[in-house]
């Protein structure tokens, strides 16, 4: 027997709210059995995850700062592939964006800081993009792949951080592979009083909000959303598809930048190699599991920031390791895109008969 997958016909309204249901409920029970596995109880780590961090204003918080880089990353892919463009290197440059930033911040001291927030958010913004230059023209003008340009990059930003905390950036008190502190005229302004929730979320929401508008309402977004669902068709309608993937890719790479330096100019103040949590390849979970929508992508990170949050304390109490929070999105992430497939396809079985038979 062989199985063929065919485009369903029409859907009734109530099977996507109904699979994405069993989904996160098939993601609970497999997580419970993780976790059984790992020596915890499962019902107070489920609860620990996705409740304990919204019951209290500490909780709550840091689930929005955890969430904050995720918002950018998300956005960063999520309007990538709706042009065509496959942008695996949100990790890559996030971590661009963070050299710029730390380059801005350790030059600023006599700037006010009404023109040092915007420099070292621009800073972060222009190095992004100009890491994602590079895999964009091999893309548009040799016609290289860029799944595997951007993903090798990543390793390379990472690789450059570490040469410059231990060479010219090395922390001058400490001696210890990480910057000094970037100047005050460039960390950015706290939202929540008495909190660590920052500028730099408030920022993430403004872009979800102009990829929105702009993939959504406007011309631009249009001749987008065409290029990336059938460049064929849009290159003999006379729109510049290379173009479009070229100016795509790098405003791309500049919000996942803006990532980097907010989480350097409103949480860690100072460059280390572990600046990044996986932000950008996690930013690529985000976005397919919103199926690419900007809003949906926000929704994504906070309820990530929460499982992130979650996490950690279920780790605390219940002596289980603390990575469990990347598992459940990791199986979170397998059960929605198959609902996703069944929902969109239908399997047929045909059997298949034998060559000597007539």
């Amino acid at each position: 027997m062989k199985a063929r997958f065919l485009l369903r016909a029409s859907t009734p309204w109530w099977r996507g709210p109904l699979l994405v249901g069993a989904a996160a409920l098939l993601t609970i029970l497999i997580s419970a059995i993780m976790i059984r596995w790992a020596g915890g109880a499962p019902i107070p780590a489920v609860r620990y995850m996705f409740i304990s961090p919204l019951q209290s204003r500490f909780g709550f918080t840091e689930s929005l700062l955890s969430a904050t880089p995720l918002v950018f990353t998300g956005a960063a892919v999520a309007i990538a592939f709706r042009a065509g463009y496959w942008n695996i290197g949100a990790e890559g440059q996030l971590l661009a964006g963070t050299i710029g930033a730390t380059w801005v911040g350790l030059h600023a001291e006599s700037l006010p800081r009404i023109v040092g927030v915007p420099l070292i958010l621009l800073a972060g913004m222009l190095f992004g993009a100009l890491w994602a230059l590079t895999p964009a023209l091999l893309r548009t003008r040799l016609g290289i792949d860029e799944v595997v340009t951007t993903l090798l990059l990543n390793p390379v930003a990472l690789l450059i951080i570490t040469g410059l905390l231990n060479g010219p950036w090395r922390n001058s008190e400490s001696g210890f592979p990480d910057s000094d502190v970037i100047a005050d005229s460039t960390k950015l302004w706290i939202v929540w009083p008495n909190t660590r929730v920052h500028f730099g979320l408030a920022l993430g929401v403004v872009i979800i909000g102009l990829c929105w508008w702009f993939v959504g309402k406007m011309s631009g977004g249009l001749k987008l959303r065409a290029v990336g669902l059938a460049p064929n068709a849009a290159r003999i309608a006379g729109l510049p598809v290379e173009r479009t993937l070229l100016i795509t890719a790098l405003v791309s790479g500049g919000i996942a930048g803006l990532g980097g330096a907010s989480e350097i100019a409103g949480v860690a103040h100072q460059l280390t190699t572990g600046i990044s949590n996986n932000f950008g390849y996690t930013g690529v979970i985000v976005a397919t599991l919103a199926a690419l929508s900007f809003v949906g992508a926000l929704l994504v990170a906070l309820m990530f920031g929460v499982i992130t949050v979650g996490s950690f304390s279920a780790s605390r109490a219940l002596e289980i390791p603390s990575q469990i929070g990347q598992l459940v999105q990791a199986v979170l992430l397998i059960t929605v895109v198959c609902a996703l497939v069944i929902q969109k396809y239908r399997v047929v079985w045909t059997i298949k008969r034998s060559e000597g038979r007539k």
